[in-house]
């Protein structure tokens, strides 16, 4: 390109005279004398988008073969500590360094030369720029109608990808996005169909369908990259240590992948924090952000623009009565597959108002799945990733929520606040990334039967959850909360907190599961620290009044307790199944034991689907004989009698099912109450949810349940979910009262023997509690 070439139409992309004289001057410096022409495109840059000039539509239309060179001068920014990238002192000084005016361009080629370079694109012949145009648009051979904004748009995106092979692919974002799905003959194709379809005028709803797309697509900006990655950075520290932990060289792996196939990222959602860091994480390895999926509820002013200039792009939360918005959303995640940009959204939906995975949504899944199905790629990997947070600001907020309090929406006000309480430091951000799942692997070549692939979707989804929950870091917060929870109401001192914690530390050892940091089970240092950082925030609390000072659940926090508990409690629930079948096994009247404690563990399993992801029956079956083996390896082989059962359970330690369990347990105990007497239908809404609330209240003073954190609207939810899968809600008849009898009476087993994990646990720390 250096030396020229006979007939070059160079195509130039300037947005001020002066940038045009620097490209002219280059121009002359490198062509060698050779004839040429010069050809203005729209600019890539500045607010006017002028019309194509004329002279492109006569050279097009000319017989000869001439080649099209564009060039546009690219603008950096200072380079400061080595690194050149838009700071947020940029925004009241000069504005964009990437993009600066023709008077700051001028100082900056004076004084600044090294600021600037004029990037070469891609040269292409006339005649292969006219077959591609045939290919894209379906026309006849001899048609110029068109020609000239395709290659004014092609020239623009070879220019695009020249000035990132300058400024790195941290800046690789689409262009064109509207012009490129609006003229696919798929899309219009699709579009005039539903028209037909609906019956209305094919112009009307292409424009309703083209103000869908406005409405939903990202407009990334390389400004507003870099702005967005620092005023992250300054959010987070707030509360936060700077440096967030994550395996560097697990994520360039990832990358790797990415280089043929598109990535579909799919974090953990438990914080607002959790977009910013997971693109932090990216923008500080030099990777491009991602496209990521935000609720339109985020779309306001002044954080929207940000958002949709930084990657985000807004979905409606409901529109399944609309199928125009459905087929432009499916055809704009057909460009992201097809162009290989990385994508990104929370697959439980929402924030987590619990701690623990939330069951997947299904409706993007579908969508990628499609797009696969249809060949807009050769794979898609679906990366599962863990946000784990010490401790998180927004607590509070869903405890007052799963209490009946509305939840704030989202606005300006809002945001404000949630800045306001990130002044208290929180301690580290762990990232963690688990196993990629491909698409071809996962689903094989070609599209299957509408039923079929329903459940191939939601297979694909919980094993990614599974995958989620397998890297979750367990941290120091999560395994002091599951200690103190452990014992009730009741106070234990620094000694007896760290032999609780040190049984659960074993136990992760010996199960290798992983830790935000290196856990020993007597790291006193480490507990003690971590009981002092949640005595901070007000979720534990201490007296030291007496000969010892005493740690326990804060007053009325056993709900923000339970949240970071249940971030881990995945890892407990096996053992804690198995734990209870132990406990029905031994019971006097069971004949065969072997096969009683079989069918008790597949109970729980069906009573608990809706909180939990389990392997299939086989797997499942597998997970708790090894569980098992764990305390005592021959386990199958000693419960003949009901007292040989009753030395296993006593071998087990740490006993679990008292910590994990009884929530929800005493939650679906309240739900079934209400349900059997009759007092009002889930169908009500706010009023059933009072109605938990309420005598949940009362259960609780009266102790007839133990756990203060069972009263939660999330385990209310849940619990309604499963009498509805056991048909428990169709009607007031004879049978299905029947069934909730049932139900309630199986759950009141599984509280009894609750009580007796509880029992054998406070025996054996008794001599510790004294």
């Amino acid at each position: 390109m250096g030396q020229g070439h006979p007939h070059t139409v160079y195509l130039i992309d300037a947005s001020s005279r002066f940038e045009r004289k620097l490209i002219e001057s280059w121009i002359a410096t490198n062509r060698d004398g050779e004839r040429c022409e010069m050809i203005p495109i729209p600019p890539s840059r500045g607010a006017r988008r002028p019309a194509l000039d004329p002279e492109l539509e006569a050279v097009l239309a000319s017989n000869g073969d001439p080649i099209f060179a564009p060039l546009r001068v690219v603008w950096f920014p200072k380079t400061i500590d080595g690194v050149r990238a838009a700071r947020v002192s940029d925004l009241w000084t000069f504005g964009d360094p990437r993009d600066p005016g023709a008077l700051r361009q001028a100082w900056i080629a004076r004084n600044s030369p090294e600021r600037f370079r004029v990037a070469e694109a891609e040269p292409a012949p006339l005649s292969d720029l006219r077959r591609r145009w045939r290919e894209a648009s379906g026309c006849d051979a001899g048609a110029t109608l068109g020609l000239a904004e395709f290659v004014a748009r092609q020239a623009a995106l070879a220019l695009e990808r020249a000035e990132r092979r300058l400024r790195g692919a941290r800046y690789k974002v689409p262009r064109f996005v509207r012009e490129d799905i609006s003229t696919r003959p798929d899309f219009r194709g699709a579009v005039g169909a539903l028209a037909l379809e609906q019956g209305q005028p094919a112009a009307k709803v292409e424009r309703k369908a083209l103000a869908y797309l406005d409405e939903i697509a990202a407009i990334h900006s390389a400004y507003t990259i870099d702005l967005a990655a620092q005023l992250s950075r300054l959010l987070y520290t707030r509360s936060y240590n700077e440096e967030l932990r994550y395996d560097r060289k697990q994520l360039e792996r990832i990358f790797a992948l990415g280089q043929r196939n598109p990535l579909v990222f799919l974090p953990t959602h438990k914080s607002n924090l959790d977009h910013l860091v997971l693109q932090q994480i990216l923008y500080e390895n030099g990777h491009p952000p991602n496209h990521t999926a935000g609720g339109i509820n985020m779309n306001f002013f002044p954080i929207g623009p940000i958002l949709r200039r930084s990657g985000i792009f807004f979905i409606r939360r409901s529109f399944k009565d609309n199928p125009l918005y459905k087929l432009v959303l499916q055809h704009y995640i057909d460009y992201l597959i097809e162009k290989r940009f990385s994508l990104e959204w929370y697959l439980e939906g929402g924030r987590s108002r619990s701690g623990k995975l939330l069951p997947p949504r299904f409706g993007l899944f579908a969508n990628v799945v499609d797009a696969f199905e249809r060949g807009k790629s050769e794979d898609v990997h679906l990366v599962p990733v863990s946000i784990a947070y010490e401790q998180i600001g927004d607590v509070g907020d869903y405890v007052a929520e799963q209490r009946g309090a509305a939840k704030q929406a989202e606005s300006f006000g809002w945001l404000v606040g949630f800045v306001r309480r990130m002044r208290r430091k929180s301690g580290d951000i762990h990232i963690r990334f688990g196993e990629p799942l491909s698409l071809r692997e996962a689903i094989g070549d070609g599209q299957a039967p509408e039923e079929r692939r329903k459940l191939t979707v939601q297979k694909i989804a919980f094993e990614t959850a599974v995958r989620i929950n397998r890297v979750t870091p367990i941290t120091p917060t999560s395994l002091v909360t599951m200690a103190l929870l452990g014992f009730g109401d009741r106070a234990l001192t620094l000694e007896q907190v760290v032999d609780s914690v040190g049984d659960l530390v074993d136990y992760a050892a010996r199960r290798n599961l992983p830790a935000s940091t290196p856990l020993d089970a007597c790291d006193t240092p480490l507990i003690e620290s971590t009981l002092n950082a949640l005595i901070a925030s007000g979720v534990a609390t201490v007296y030291s009044g007496g000969r010892q000072s005493v740690y326990g659940i804060g007053a009325d926090q056993h709900l923000a307790a339970a949240y970071y508990r249940n971030t881990i409690s995945h890892f407990f629930v096996n053992a804690s199944i198995a734990e209870l079948a132990l406990v029905r096994a031994a019971e006097p009247d069971v004949e065969d034991r072997h096969a009683e404690f079989w069918a008790s563990t597949l109970r729980l399993r069906d009573l608990l689907k809706f909180e939990f992801f389990f392997a299939d029956k086989d797997e499942f079956e597998r997970e708790l004989r090894a569980e098992v083996a764990i305390h005592v390896e021959d386990w199958e082989d000693r419960m003949q009698r009901s007292r040989d059962v009753l030395r296993i359970l006593r071998q087990v330690r740490p006993l679990a099912a008292h910590r994990t369990l009884r929530p929800f347990l005493e939650a679906y105990q309240v739900v079934t109450d209400i349900l059997e007497h009759g007092q009002v239908h889930p169908d009500d809404g706010s009023k059933f949810s009072s109605a938990c609330l309420a005598l949940g209240k009362q259960y609780m003073l009266q102790r007839r349940i133990r756990s203060a954190e069972s009263v939660s609207k999330a385990l209310f939810e849940t619990a309604v979910k499963l009498a509805r899968n056991r048909g428990l809600l169709d009607g007031e008849d004879e049978s299905v009262r029947a069934k909730r009898s049932a139900l309630a009476d199986e759950i009141r087993d599984a509280i009894r023997h609750v009580d007796a994990i509880d029992a054998i646990s406070r025996g054996r720390h008794a001599g510790l509690l004294r």
